[in-house]
């Protein structure tokens, strides 16, 4: 695989470090174009990988097709991987697939309506759902001979082949499922009014504060409501109990799309949230600070988002003095051998430990491990197709016999 990385933040960053650790002697990972925007991020990158010869960085303009498709042609390269904030996802995903080459990514881009009509249906919230520019493009790429693969983190990604496993392995009906994120991460020396936001800020603000989704069959289909809907207490394995809310997730959309089959009745997803980032989030939104669109302040056009995320704490630079874990998994119901059947897939990622093996915060390197893994399978021609997909289409047990391998270890609870 000779791969273009568009995007070298924390996310970015880690998926190479656990690349470059899982084929230490280049059997499988040729090149890797390490690309940003920022291109000192770009050589910090690759100065901290050290292989000058594998890892080479590069400037790129992730708005612009034509720069990340000069790029492809000038290092011969097959894969493109999306590590980007999701506004500019689907400009990479157009640049791979004229490019003729494959893609990944770990989250797609979503329009919602300026007043999304809360309730039964996705198309009266958003004028473009997510993942539906991904897979409404799916014969195009699979008449193309190229392979896209979307949703390839932790969650979405990760979680995404615990359901497929779940769904062909454990249950003979799974019924429902139901995306859990949480945690017992926290920061001693922090001051109680501290705002920590522990991934891509873009990110944050959007899949928080955009209508989250819910996916059930026996009430029509997708119901979306409001910013942190579904407040409930749940007993996350080996963290504790958390305060889970919904937030918008592609899980919700993906899920159904391929396990319907196997009996799938409903899908949730739910995250445990800082109650000051909650509170923060809810203030931008108000204030208006969560717009793209340019405003003049003092003769200068400024994006209001982009001063929400130039002062906010990235999170490369937090974790060193970060505690506890992070849990994120499937909580599953359904039918077994004329039972019903409930259980927990999940997967643990202590902090200390994630500073210490890979110098990255748990959320960073916990969603780079997932990544990474995807990428992997690609690369060795283990997960092949034609066309759009999530890790739902695949088998789901080359994906868990790395993870094993890895360290990455995972855990079913009968509940």
């Amino acid at each position: 695989m000779r791969m273009l990385l568009v995007g070298a933040g924390a996310v970015g960053e880690s998926i190479l470090r656990i690349l470059k650790e899982r084929d230490k002697s280049s059997n499988w990972l040729e090149l890797v174009v390490v690309s940003d925007y920022d291109l000192e991020r770009a050589k910090e990158v690759c100065d901290n990988l050290g292989d000058y010869d594998r890892f080479k960085p590069e400037f790129v303009d992730a708005k612009s097709k034509e720069s990340m498709k000069e790029l492809v042609k000038k290092y011969n390269l097959d894969f493109v991987m999306d590590a980007t904030a999701p506004f500019l996802s689907n400009y990479i995903f157009d640049a791979a697939f004229e490019a003729g080459v494959n893609y990944g990514n770990m989250g797609t881009w979503s329009v919602p309506m300026e007043n999304p009509a809360f309730g039964l249906g996705i198309e009266n919230s958003y004028t473009e759902p997510m993942t539906k520019y991904n897979f409404d493009r799916h014969e195009k790429w699979a008449e193309n001979g190229q392979l896209a693969c979307i949703c390839m983190g932790i969650d979405p990604g990760v979680v995404n082949v615990f359901a497929k496993y779940a769904a062909t392995e454990l249950f003979d009906e799974i019924k429902e499922i139901h995306v859990k994120d949480g945690g017992n991460l926290q920061i001693p020396s922090a001051d109680k009014d501290d705002i920590i936001f522990g991934f891509n800020v873009w990110t944050v603000l959007d899949e928080c504060m955009n209508p989250n989704v819910e996916w059930d069959k026996n009430n029509g289909g997708f119901i979306v409501e409001d910013a942190f809907a579904g407040e409930e207490k749940f007993d996350m394995p080996e963290v504790g109990e958390n305060t889970l809310v919904k937030i918008e997730h592609e899980e919700t959309v993906t899920m159904p799309r391929y396990l319907e089959q196997y009996g799938l009745e409903r899908v949730t997803y739910k995250i445990s949230l800082d109650e000051n980032l909650m509170n923060a989030l809810k203030v931008i939104d108000k204030l208006g600070l969560r717009g793209t669109k340019p405003i003049e302040v003092g003769g200068v056009k400024v994006s209001p988002r982009d001063v929400v995320a130039a002062c906010a704490p990235q999170p490369k630079d937090i974790g060193n003095e970060m505690v506890g874990e992070m849990c994120v998994g499937i909580h599953c119901k359904g039918i077994k051998d004329g039972k019903e059947k409930e259980i927990m897939m999940y997967q643990t990622f202590d902090n200390q430990e994630s500073m210490k093996d890979w110098g990255m915060q748990a959320v960073v390197a916990q969603t780079g491990f997932g990544a990474a893994i995807a990428i992997e399978l690609i690369g060795r021609g283990i997960w092949t197709g034609e066309g759009v997909y999530s890790p739902e289409y695949f088998d789901p047990m080359p994906y868990l016999n790395i993870m094993d391998e890895a360290g990455f270890d995972y855990k079913i609870k009968e509940m």
